[in-house]
């Protein structure tokens, strides 16, 4: 009897802990698209106007084209720094048009970002999924990703996403340097990541050998 109330304290520890760490983590959901949200739609709108006054400040003279040109670029530059942390901070494709779009469009960002080839296979995800799924398994890619151009100095990488008939699945390899699993422990990225999976009942898995390269496994029940 013993035995069993400590059982059930413990299960119940754990699942209050659960549900505490679901509910920061819808916050910070939360507070990632509403920011996103303002620096698209207020501040880069703002910028957009103030580009659009110096166009039409340029016609006014050649001397005062010349002095207004290098504010364009810098202003065009901050605009696409300012896009590109909106879509980090909570992609509006995720939202929108669900995981398979988001991931696309993240992978297509970080290749152009860092110069690494990253493809992108997407199979069996027709309709969309439980909110709270794609939320983890992209924010889950988003993070491989991140190690991949930080830490694995590899040339190409691929994110594969299937849905099967009772889970979805996220994979990430590259052909970078690799590591010893057995050696590493692990950082904040990949508790991170394990985080995100086990709020949806799900697993990670990373497999990665020296000089193998590296493949990040996620997978969710449905």
């Amino acid at each position: 009897v013993e035995a069993e109330g400590r059982l059930q304290a413990a299960e119940l520890r754990a699942a209050e802990r659960r549900e505490m760490l679901r509910r920061v983590v819808d916050a910070q959901e939360h507070e990632r698209r509403r920011i996103a949200r303002e620096l698209h739609d207020e501040t880069g709108q703002a910028l957009t106007s103030v580009l659009l006054g110096l166009r039409l400040i340029e016609q006014l003279s050649p001397e005062v084209a010349a002095a207004v040109s290098d504010l364009r670029e810098t202003i065009t530059s901050a605009i696409q720094e300012l896009r590109a942390l909106a879509v980090e901070l909570r992609p509006k494709a995720l939202d929108d048009f669900g995981l398979g779009a988001a991931i696309e469009r993240l992978a297509d960002t970080y290749s152009r970002r860092t110069g690494i080839a990253i493809d992108v296979h997407v199979t069996g995800v027709t309709e969309r999924l439980p909110e709270d799924v794609e939320t983890a398994l992209y924010r889950i890619v988003q993070e491989s990703l991140t190690n991949v151009a930080k830490h694995a100095g590899a040339a190409s990488a691929s994110v594969t996403v299937h849905r099967g008939p009772h889970s979805v699945a996220a994979v990430v390899e590259d052909d970078g340097t690799g590591f010893d699993p057995a050696t590493i422990t692990p950082g904040l990225g990949l508790a991170s990541m394990l985080e995100r999976a086990e709020l949806v009942s799900g697993t990670v898995r990373v497999e990665s050998r020296p000089d193998g390269g590296t493949t990040i496994a996620a997978e969710v029940p449905l």
